[in-house]
């Protein structure tokens, strides 16, 4: 790996978070799906709001709630800095942490400090990232294990990102033999595996090829929330912003992509991200089939006004999905679940 090429994937992530933070990133003319479902309301819930229970248990950790942070960063001081807050913030709440895309720790070992936030996150679920198009650049289960191990992690998503990869400046938009080589690395991994989406969902045939090769589960990121193309596209030129613009909608929306998974995957873990905003959405999502939320940006404008502010939201959060379970009559997320969306409710 030349110093170049290092160089422009520790630029490019401390580029992504100011561009998060700073431009509008978010997917045109496509929304989640999440303002067409309904849950059931109950006049007479036949509880009280305080007899409502959120935990859960993912990934082998019991979470306050079925949320997690999602996976931002790593790689940079900047990126560091973040991650410590995350990583507080989800130990105070109780709440799930993921990492970015560690690349950089493989590219850079020097780096790996900046995503090893165990003592910060405490006993919190710690899952690790890693892009799903580096088995196909030399990269294998040892790398994997690496990155899990720098992380210490419990966990790993393997991210698939055609689209932001198609539109990046320096994307290499080369995925023909992935899913042959998925089936050769995951199952050697010593930890679970999930695959990952980057903001355009999963279909039914890309939750059965998670299945074919033995990942435990699916984080959606489906479509109406941050649109990486449109990040992308602020990185380069004129050209580049027109083709992320052009792909802005491109996608599955998040609601219904956690449908989709959900009838093909059976008991296998979903994880719905994009674009969701609040509570009552996570709720939502729940009801649709999800076991765990998973959020970002939100949480990311949240923590660049401290630690405090991110903890806050995250209150804020876990609060109206409670309010949410009471008024459907609910006293768990199982419950909730049980109960679906309204007749007509769901995409």
């Amino acid at each position: 790996m030349s110093a170049t090429t290092e160089s422009r994937t520790l630029s490019r992530k401390d580029e992504h978070l100011a561009i998060c933070l700073g431009e509008d990133v978010g997917a045109r003319g496509v929304t989640t799906g999440f303002e067409r479902v309904r849950l059931p309301h109950r006049a007479l819930p036949e509880l009280d709001l305080e007899d409502v229970r959120l935990e859960t248990t993912l990934l082998g950790r019991t979470l306050r709630a079925p949320l997690l942070i999602a996976g931002m960063t790593g790689g940079t001081e900047k990126a560091a800095s973040v991650n410590r807050i995350l990583a507080r913030a989800a130990r105070r709440t109780g709440v799930g942490l993921g990492l970015g895309s560690g690349r950089a720790l493989l590219e850079r070992p020097g780096t790996a400090w900046t995503f090893d936030v165990r003592d910060e996150a405490g006993d919190s679920l710690v899952l690790a990232n890693l892009g799903a198009a580096e088995l196909l650049r030399g990269r294998g289960v040892e790398d994997v294990e690496r990155v899990l191990d720098a992380c210490r992690a419990d966990a790993i998503a393997l991210h698939l990102n055609a689209l932001q990869e198609a539109v990046q400046p320096e994307g290499s938009p080369r995925f023909r033999g992935l899913r042959a080589r998925l089936r050769e690395v995951v199952p050697a991994v010593s930890r679970p595996v999930l695959l990952k989406e980057t903001g355009s969902g999963f279909s039914e045939e890309d939750a059965r090829a998670a299945l074919e090769c033995g990942a435990a589960g699916v984080d959606v990121s489906g479509a109406g929330g941050t649109s990486w193309a449109r990040v992308e596209g602020h990185r380069g030129g004129s050209a580049r912003s027109e083709l992320g613009e052009t792909f802005a909608g491109w996608g599955i929306p998040t609601a219904e992509s956690i449908v989709r998974c959900r009838r093909v995957l059976g008991s296998g873990l979903v994880i719905a991200s994009g674009g969701i905003t609040c509570g009552l959405e996570a709720a939502k999502a729940i009801a649709l089939g999800a076991d765990a939320v998973a959020v970002a940006r939100p949480f990311l404008l949240a923590a660049s006004d401290g630690e405090d502010a991110l903890v806050a939201t995250i209150e804020r959060f876990v609060a109206a999905m409670r309010v949410a379970l009471f008024c459907a009559g609910a006293a768990d997320v199982h419950a909730l679940r049980a109960l679906g969306t309204e007749k007509g409710g769901a995409p």
